[in-house]
């Protein structure tokens, strides 16, 4: 029993150490590994297998919508980057540069893609001549690289793996239904996949995208109390079309500028994942991006005929992503390996489970089990499967509720943040000057407008003046 106790006892308990708790979870449920090359991490095959899902389902979602894949280099000419110099601006301090090839110095240095801005439009600049050209609507696959300072798995690393859509548009009004469009898309993924609850809203002028017109977001809260961006829609207006010289010749035969949009996922939602779901016993993972599903447990499998039987069961579920654990471990340290790993569900089934045509299941995100006859095994794990993603999204929404906070005043506000953990809603005159002294003081900053907008009180919470929008504030990754 001490053996079968041993995965567990590895791991940091998150009331202890949050963040070491985190950690323990990525390298013990074997999602990563470090590599050599500081600030970047080895994705192993359980986690990049969570990867793929999330990837085929955004991919799925975003060609409804009428989205079609690309790929642009990953160098960055430097003359291209300072065509825009908000955006540069915004990103000079975390490029990766290039400035040699082989042997030889280049006449040019060239960055390594922090994002695709500006090869885009150099690309749209070149590709769109006419109305009859537009909209583009382009997605990009593929891994960038910014010079983080402080790194931690999937969260935050040097290199990491997100699709950015780029598209371009005839009129404002269409890039703006896109660019809301495209949040609601994020949204309704991280509700219907991944069973974490988001907040819709507009970033200020201080936290948007450089060289936005408008930047919205969808925020969620982790179990610490701290909120995560988990991905991001940028209206750019006409400013890069501008910059780059991106026109088009529209149906009255004059030369008028793109308007643009940018959105962004990031492997960061696997760090999401594990920091809304996880306990203290490992992971715990939506049943839509779990790699496995369903692991079959045969118990005192030497028996005659318990491994046939496993295997049965394991055809009997061939619609669900299932595997049988026919390791020569004990069930024990089987169990606790697969609690570990956060598979969905787990089917134990021994030599008087087959006598009496039953079988155990036990669900991983509360616990509980259930006789279950064979015959109508298939049925129950599809139903469960149901069930154990409305219940883990309403367990992470309780939270987020339990945890939400509303303050009138200054005092209030502070008090919050000394003693307590989650979102603050309060109101707020609109001012950058007084959001970084909010932050200044408390470590917490604007995580967005909301689009759903509540009257708390008739002036800003920190300086006093009249109150312009109710805002989120937190304390964030």
């Amino acid at each position: 029993m001490a053996k079968d106790k041993k995965l567990v006892e590895q791991i940091t308990s998150m009331e202890e150490d949050f963040a070491k708790w985190y950690t323990d979870v990525c390298i013990k449920a074997d999602l990563i590994s470090y590599a050599s090359v500081k600030g970047c991490m080895v994705i192993k095959p359980a986690g990049y297998a969570i990867w793929e899902l999330i990837q085929k389902n955004l991919d799925e979602r975003f060609k409804a919508t009428g989205v079609e894949n690309v790929y642009l280099p990953m160098f960055i000419p430097e003359s291209l980057l300072q065509k825009e110099k908000d955006h540069v601006e915004g990103f000079a301090p975390e490029v990766a540069w290039v400035t040699h090839g082989g042997l030889n110095e280049l006449q040019e240095r060239m960055c390594v893609r922090p994002t695709s801005e500006t090869l885009f439009c150099d690309f749209y600049a070149n590709d769109i001549e006419s109305y009859r050209d537009l909209p583009k609507v382009y997605n990009q696959w593929c891994s960038v690289v910014r010079w983080e300072k402080e790194t931690r798995p999937f969260l935050r690393s040097r290199e990491f793996l997100w699709q950015e859509g780029h598209t371009a548009h005839a009129t404002a009004e269409e890039a703006e239904e896109r660019t809301i469009q495209m949040l609601n898309v994020y949204a309704d993924f991280c509700e219907e996949v991944l069973a974490i609850p988001v907040i819709k809203g507009q970033k200020t002028e201080k936290e948007k995208f450089a060289g936005a017109v408008a930047t919205y977001t969808i925020e969620s809260l982790m179990h610490d109390g701290k909120a995560l961006q988990s991905g991001t829609s940028h209206n750019f207006g006409d400013g890069f079309a501008k910059a780059f010289n991106v026109q088009y010749t529209s149906k009255d035969n004059k030369l008028e500028y793109v308007h643009q949009t940018s959105w962004g996922m990031t492997t960061r939602m696997i760090g999401a994942i594990i920091m809304v779901h996880g306990d203290n016993s490992g992971l715990v993972l939506p049943p839509q991006v779990a790699p496995i599903q369903v692991m079959i447990v045969p118990v005192m499998q030497k028996k005659e005929g318990v491994l046939e039987k496993a295997y049965e069961l394991k055809d009997m579920l061939s619609d669900f992503r299932v595997k049988v654990d026919d390791s020569d471990k004990s069930p024990g340290w089987k169990f606790s390996e697969q609690e570990m790993r956060g598979i969905p569900l787990r089917v134990e089934v021994g030599p008087r489970d087959i006598e009496a045509g039953k079988c155990m299941v036990v669900r991983r995100d509360n616990g509980e089990k259930l006789e279950v006859l064979i015959d109508e095994l298939e049925t129950k794990v599809r139903e469960l499967l149901l069930t154990i993603h409305k219940d883990m999204y309403h367990k992470a929404l309780v939270h987020r509720e339990e945890n939400t906070h509303t303050a009138k005043d200054w005092e209030t506000f502070s008090d919050i943040i000394e003693n307590k953990q989650g979102f603050i809603k309060a109101m707020w005159c609109g001012e950058t000057e007084c959001e970084e002294a909010i932050k200044d003081e408390t470590g917490a900053s604007t995580r967005c407008i909301p689009f759903v907008q509540e009257k708390i009180s008739d002036v800003c919470v920190h300086c006093g003046r009249p109150a312009k929008k109710m805002v989120y504030f937190g304390r964030a990754y």
